[in-house]
């Protein structure tokens, strides 16, 4: 991604969005027994001793205001667990921050990381406590879960809210030409040949901000997992590729069409992801394929317009099927050489109810719903992230394949710009993205490589 993609991919990949990490000085935690009147040694201790905990996140205010509300209802519940809760940078010297605490055994009790491909890195069978058959499990919905797994183990539970890659659309628009939302990409290219003929650019182009060419691509994941559940495990082990696999082709297809229809405005290549934002709250484009996480920013510019803002998942040849990519939150987990599992585990166990969503909403507006079952979104926020629940009621959700898949070229931005403007057909560009991955996939060690 561009320099502006790659801010959003640490929020969004490290989180979406939120990469926090639980702090303190994990195994220097000062405590002298747990609340089940168990010591760390074995031996039994009084009930109502204070146990400390350590906690880790990262230093982004949101992450530091989400922790602060969480550990305070924690501990309003648990008045024998102390938090304490320690900053890390973000990006790379972040993550090489975990790792040599790890590495030193002077990692925290807890903390919030990277669900996907980055948590693979941390050796989990090694560094992580398995929290597989916690009973907290049962509240997480099932597409956060492969996000935190390893070799069939699950080692977290979602701390944050989730982000949805699909179409925000000006609903007016949508009212004043009778268009329903599609659940099939035929029903949208019909609704977009409507619009073209009314005079307004149906689909919004900000190629000046390259990153968010992709979307179109990276927002199809639902369907492509639809159609080829295996997708994700033969594409990392080189036994499927966009090129020649049907479902995952029709990506880079779909990107095509746009662009020889002439659903994009004229000056999609000088007009970036801001500009991209106005032209929808304004109404001279009418949909934008694009991440939920852009909802603060029209929020904060456009607060008027937010009721004419809605948001639909990227459609599949197939109603049926319809559903939503979503980009995971990050994972709450434990250290595996914690002296107090017990009480690290009823902190995620805290964070993983319906109580801890409650407090995580009170301090961070959420950008999409959490990945608790029977979670409500609180009333103020907009409608857009609201039209996104329906998709998680129904289970109609597929994380994106960046937190299934270690697998992800770099030039992934330049190439979908050279498709989506007519440089490329679809299967040029996924060509060139297959022989992209492959040196990635090599530089991994990857296996079939």
């Amino acid at each position: 991604m561009s320099k502006k993609g790659t801010k959003w991919l640490a929020a969004m990949s490290t989180s979406a969005l939120l990469a926090v990490v639980a702090a303190g000085c994990g195994t220097a935690s000062t405590s002298n027994g747990d609340t089940n009147g168990q010591a760390a040694g074995g031996g039994s201790t009084k009930s109502d001793e204070k146990v400390t905990i350590s906690l880790l996140i990262d230093n982004t205010q949101d992450s530091v205001n989400m922790a602060k509300g969480v550990v305070a209802a924690f501990e309003k519940k648990n008045p024998n667990i102390h938090v304490e809760t320690e900053t890390r940078p973000g990006g790379s010297e972040g993550d090489n921050l975990v790792k040599t605490r790890m590495a030193t055994g002077d990692m925290t009790d807890v903390f919030f990381y990277n669900s996907g491909s980055l948590m693979q890195a941390l050796n989990p069978e090694t560094n992580l406590l398995d929290l597989t058959n916690e009973p907290f499990q049962t509240n997480v919905i099932d597409s956060f879960k492969p996000t935190v797994s390893f070799k069939g183990k699950i080692y977290a539970g979602p701390i944050g809210s989730t982000m949805a890659g699909g179409w925000f659309y000006n609903k007016k628009i949508y009212a004043d030409l009778a268009l329903s939302v599609p659940k099939t990409w035929a029903e949208l290219m019909a609704n977009s040949e409507k619009i073209k003929a009314a005079g307004i650019t149906p689909v919004i182009g900000s190629y000046k901000d390259d990153w968010t060419t992709q979307l179109v691509v990276l927002a199809d994941y639902y369907n492509v997992q639809a159609a080829d559940p295996k997708f994700a495990d033969d594409y990392t082990t080189n036994k499927a590729k966009y090129a020649t696999d049907a479902a995952a082709f029709r990506s880079f297809e779909k990107l095509e069409e746009i662009a020889k229809k002439g659903y994009i405005n004229k000056d999609f290549l000088a007009t970036t992801y801001d500009a991209g934002l106005k032209m929808l709250a304004e109404g001279k484009g009418a949909q934008y394929p694009m991440l939920s996480f852009a909802t603060p920013a029209l929020q904060q510019n456009f607060p008027d317009k937010m009721k004419d803002i809605g948001f639909f998942a990227q459609p599949g040849d197939n109603a049926a099927s319809n559903g939503l990519t979503v980009w995971m939150p990050s994972g709450a987990y434990i250290y595996k050489s914690t002296k107090h599992p017990e009480q690290a585990k009823k902190f995620v166990e805290f964070i993983a109810s319906l109580d801890g969503v409650a407090a995580q909403s009170e301090a961070s507006v959420p950008s999409g719903p959490y990945a608790i079952k029977g979670s409500k979104l609180p009333d103020n926020v907009a409608q857009a992230v609201k039209d996104m629940a329906p998709y998680f009621d129904t289970n109609k959700t597929a994380p994106a394949l960046e937190f299934v898949s270690p697998i992800k070229g770099s030039s992934l931005p330049q190439i979908t710009t050279e498709v989506g403007a007519g440089i490329k057909s679809g299967k040029q560009g996924a060509e060139v993205y297959d022989k992209d991955v492959e040196k990635q996939a090599k530089q991994l060690g990857l296996q079939g490589w």
